[in-house]
């Protein structure tokens, strides 16, 4: 089974040449410019499922501009004690600014530095009880967003949304193996999927995102561009 599924799963690895560099960066917590806030701000507008590329990436660039550049926002806690409707006229979304403030708020409070607040967070969490994590606890955030949390925190592991399990899902069917529904189960196996064929599990999880076609490109192509920056 394991050579068929290596054998199915290259297939799909193959169409993301350079794929290691943009993994080795989220592990080594230097997305954005190892700006930790905004590592956080990404987070919290992905959570409400719009348009990566195309909303996510531009707002948090945006923010970036109005808030960070000038020094208004320097750090986690300048960030917990933004005011919400200033923050605002950048992304409308009330709860994803809630999202973002209630765990830079939870960071600041470990008294370490932001870099070192989020990868203590990140190693120390656990999957399994996501639902009793401080940060899991938080009104908006969801599995997805506390495993693309710990992902940027430098946690070789994988998000099961939408995407991500509809990809590794048709790979397990194409071997002949049973798909996995189960959000917890499905990181699991996904994982141990990723380390019996020789990747890392962010590598399969960015794959599944950078595969997908937007009008008649992929991803990793049409925003090739952008994705050194983040």
């Amino acid at each position: 089974m394991t050579s068929k599924l290596k054998n199915v799963l290259d297939t799909y690895m193959q169409k993301v040449s350079g794929i290691e560099e943009y993994c080795n960066r989220c592990l080594r917590t230097e997305r954005w410019g190892g700006k930790i806030v905004l590592m956080v701000v990404d987070a919290a507008f992905t959570s409400i499922g719009l348009n990566y590329f195309t909303a996510v990436v531009p707002k948090v660039e945006e923010f970036d501009k109005k808030f960070m550049e000038d020094g208004r926002i320097k750090d986690l806690q300048d960030l917990a004690g933004a005011d919400i409707d200033e923050l605002r006229t950048v992304w409308k979304n009330r709860r994803s600014w809630a999202v973002a403030k209630d765990a830079a708020s939870y960071l600041t409070n470990s008294g370490e530095f932001d870099r070192v607040a989020l990868i203590n967070w990140a190693s120390d969490a656990h999957l399994e009880e996501w639902q009793e994590d401080p940060i899991g606890r938080i009104r908006g955030v969801g599995i997805n967003t506390f495993q693309y949390l710990r992902m940027m925190g430098g946690v070789d592991t994988v998000m099961p949304d939408k995407i991500v399990k509809r990809v590794i899902n048709e790979i397990l069917e194409r071997a002949g193996a049973k798909p996995v529904n189960n959000d917890v189960e499905f990181v699991e196996k996904t994982e141990e999927i990723a380390l019996r064929c020789g990747y890392r599990p962010v590598e399969l999880c960015w794959m599944t995102w950078l595969i997908q076609p937007e009008g008649k490109m992929m991803r990793i192509k049409k925003y090739s561009k952008v994705l050194p920056k983040i």
